[in-house]
């Protein structure tokens, strides 16, 4: 949400480009038209501020000190956060021959200029792709997001397991699973019961960023949790449980606890498992909790 609102009144730009003098130069044309600038001067420096700061667009130099502008984008495109929806204008320092820009192009580059560029025909060319990003964004938001509490859907989870699963086996992460559901005494709460779309809306606000929360129906919730084993899942679980209790209550008064079953792997690229089966062993661990009675509220998936 808050990046839409900023694609809106102030997008920010990630300008790649070693050279003060062409960097400042596209700086002079975007900041006194409403344009965040952000500054990268290596090719690392480009990835690391592209993950964290989540650009609106990008404008990547070809020639970086360390890596060449089409890995770049081609890297760029890797990441699950990014994929085809930000724009990446492309420029060189010389002319814009046909075989690079057609290179360009296949490194997932929106645009490929060279030099002189033309300010004004670069604002308009920014400016309808911020308004595509805009609109892509919100479009893809809609139909991934449960309405009542803004979490993911069972659609946008099995989208983001995917893309989490994906960075962690690159950097050899663990990755850990969790059904829960809201309730005391196996009883749930009703699909559409107003204090289950609270519970929803607390663990949104009190969910960490990294991870993908979803609600897989009226009184089920599932998380996706990155750099996450089984002794960091409880603490979660816990903290979860906690605020739960903390901020929400039945008609009698009582705090409402949550009952959860999880799968957690040490290392995601020695699994033979991807996240959707690990949501699935989770579902299993958290039916054979609620089976088996008890005051025991959190159990692994063994088997």
């Amino acid at each position: 949400m808050a990046n839409r609102s900023r694609s809106v009144q102030s997008p920010l730009v990630l300008i790649a480009n070693d050279q003060e003098w062409s960097a400042r130069s596209l700086e002079s044309i975007l900041a006194p038209n409403g344009y965040e600038v952000l500054r990268a001067f290596t090719g690392q420096q480009t990835l690391d501020h592209a993950r964290a700061a989540a650009p609106d667009l990008i404008i990547l130099d070809t020639q970086l000190p360390d890596m060449h502008g089409f890995d770049i984008c081609r890297a760029i495109r890797e990441e699950a956060p990014f994929g085809a929806t930000t724009p990446i204008v492309m420029t060189t320092s010389g002319p814009s021959g046909r075989a690079q820009r057609l290179e360009a192009y296949r490194a997932g580059a929106w645009e490929f200029l060279g030099q002189p560029l033309d300010g004004e025909a670069l604002l308009l060319k920014l400016r309808t792709f911020i308004q595509a990003k805009v609109e892509s964004d919100s479009m893809r938001d809609r139909s991934l997001l449960d309405e009542a509490t803004g979490l993911y859907n069972m659609k946008g989870l099995a989208r983001r397991a995917k893309e989490i699963g994906a960075i962690a086996v690159r950097r050899k992460q663990a990755v850990s699973a969790v059904v829960f559901t809201p309730g005391d005494d196996g009883v749930d709460l009703a699909a559409g019961n107003p204090v289950a779309d609270h519970v929803g809306q607390v663990i949104r606000r009190r969910g960490r960023a990294s991870d993908a929360i979803a609600r897989l129906s009226g009184s089920e919730f599932a998380v996706i949790a990155p750099e996450t084993g089984d002794a960091e899942v409880r603490k979660l679980l816990e903290r979860f449980d906690r605020t739960v209790a903390e901020e929400t209550s039945d008609e009698a008064g009582n705090p409402i606890r949550i009952r959860a079953g999880y799968c957690a792997v040490p290392n995601f690229a020695d699994s033979e498992v991807d996240a959707i089966e690990l949501l699935l062993r989770a579902t299993t661990a958290l039916r054979d909790l609620r089976e088996a009675g008890g005051k025991e509220r959190v159990r692994a998936f063994v088997g």
